[in-house]
């Protein structure tokens, strides 16, 4: 069996001899960032479905395209370094994107607010999915462990 030995604050941390302690720049970057992605994806669905006449509706449109179903499927990925997940996230997002695309060409119902709403229903149903799915995984390894 390993022990794990910790090692005390040296004098110089900071940590309990009166100064404050050092943050680690860039920690709350990463909730910061995803923040803003939300946001700006939200928008650009907004402007999207309201069929608003500004510039940025086309760019923020395609961040939305391509940033929820990658979310979606980024959940499902945990298990991926995090290089790995980020390419197979984009890569099923624009396959995601190209299915919808296809589909609605092929019954004759194609439409930029049908196209979003569609990538907006596909994407948070995974997303659902792969929680209802980590809650009931959760649930069975406390029971084991608990047993």
């Amino acid at each position: 069996m390993q022990t794990i030995r910790i090692k005390p604050p040296s004098s110089g941390s900071g940590a309990g001899d009166g100064e404050p302690s050092r943050q680690v720049p860039g920690k709350g970057l990463f909730p910061l960032l995803t923040g803003v992605a939300v946001a700006v994806a939200a928008v650009g669905a907004t402007l999207a479905l309201t069929d608003a006449p500004s510039p940025l509706r086309g760019p923020l449109t395609l961040f939305f395209l391509l940033a929820a179903p990658a979310l979606a499927v980024g959940a499902a990925l945990r298990g991926l370094d995090p290089f790995g997940r980020i390419v197979t996230s984009v890569a099923a997002a624009v396959a995601l994107d190209l299915l919808v695309a296809q589909g609605m060409l092929a019954t004759h119902r194609w439409s930029v607010r049908g196209g979003v709403v569609a990538v907006t229903v596909i994407s948070s149903s995974i997303l659902l999915l792969v929680l209802a799915l980590s809650r009931r995984q959760r649930g069975r390894t406390a029971r084991r462990r608990a047993s």
